[in-house]
């Protein structure tokens, strides 16, 4: 009986890491639907997130740890807790730039996260190859056609647009903190200590720029729970646990990907327009990430063939 060689386990490996990947895309690109339901501000919203999501990825990594007495526990290593300051980052500067310009400007500057992602991936001692930078390049195009039909651009806007900016930059920096904490620890205490630091940083924004804390209605708590639930547990668990085999320059490219599904979502739950750019933008930005995937170097495609 033969058993999988190194090659087809990375290759396997590499495959479901994949699918998590886009699965995480769906999972966080419906968090916009989430918030216009939770009645309570963006800020405060953004809180709730993150403080609710805790129980369950406390005894995620509790679970994790126990079940694997053999790998040490990591403790709290730089890179989780940068990762935790950085999407706190993140999401402040996401909420000014809805607050600040239009939804289409605060989106498509924001998907420019992997930009950084690829100037930055050498400090962490990652390679960008030319198929990546060639993914990059469709997927800006695909973002641009999907969103960049409303793109307004105003001088009362560009403190607007600078905070998008700012948000592009706070999630490239979380993609690279996250990559390096998963060299060492699982994706389940990566996630639960940095949501921790999270959770304390965006609650005393919370507190400092907003004082309505209750939302309204049962439906204003259901959206917060399953925003916790779905956007954070899911999209942020699948993504780190993504993080953990496969290049944060690829990876990245997930964001593209969360700009689709939330047009699909904005399609589907507010009848929001869907015309021919915007279909040929996502199909640009699939194309894109189709190009960028990771392959297998030729040598290993050659070694693993069986013998004739």
């Amino acid at each position: 009986m033969s058993t999988p060689s190194s090659s087809e386990a990375s290759h396997t490996a590499a495959t479901i890491a994949l699918l998590a990947l886009v699965a995480s895309a769906f999972a966080m690109g419906i968090s916009p639907v989430f918030v216009r339901e939770a009645g309570v501000g963006p800020f405060t919203s953004a809180f709730y997130r993150v403080l609710l999501a805790l129980p369950l990825l406390w005894g995620w990594a509790r679970w994790s740890l126990a079940r694997d007495r053999a790998v040490a526990d990591p403790g709290w290593t730089r890179g989780i807790v940068l990762a935790g300051v950085f999407f706190s980052v993140d999401l402040f500067f996401w909420h000014l730039s809805i607050l600040h310009t239009t939804i289409a400007n605060a989106t498509l500057l924001s998907s420019m996260a992997p930009v950084w992602v690829m100037l930055f991936s050498l400090v962490i001692g990652e390679r960008v190859t030319r198929t990546m930078v060639a993914g990059l390049g469709l997927c800006i195009v695909g973002a641009i056609a999907l969103i960049g039909s409303s793109w307004q651009l105003a001088p009362e806007r560009l403190l607007g647009d600078l905070y998008g900016i700012g948000t592009s930059l706070g999630f490239g920096l979380y993609f690279l903190a996250v990559r390096v904490a998963r060299r060492n620890a699982s994706a389940s205490v990566v996630l639960a200590r940095s949501s921790v630091v999270t959770a304390i940083v965006l609650g005393v924004v919370a507190a400092a720029f907003e004082n309505a804390w209750i939302p309204s209605s049962l439906g204003g708590v259901a959206a917060l729970v399953a925003m916790a639930t779905i956007s954070h547990v899911g999209g942020q668990g699948l993504l780190a646990y993504a993080l953990g085999h496969l290049s944060a320059a690829f990876s990245s490219l997930v964001i593209f990907l969360e700009a689709l599904a939330a047009a699909l979502f904005g399609w589907m739950f507010f009848a929001e327009t869907l015309g021919p750019w915007q279909i040929a933008g996502g199909l640009a930005i699939l194309a894109g990430i189709w190009v960028a995937r990771p392959r297998e170097p030729r040598r290993a495609r050659a070694a693993s063939k069986p013998a004739t």
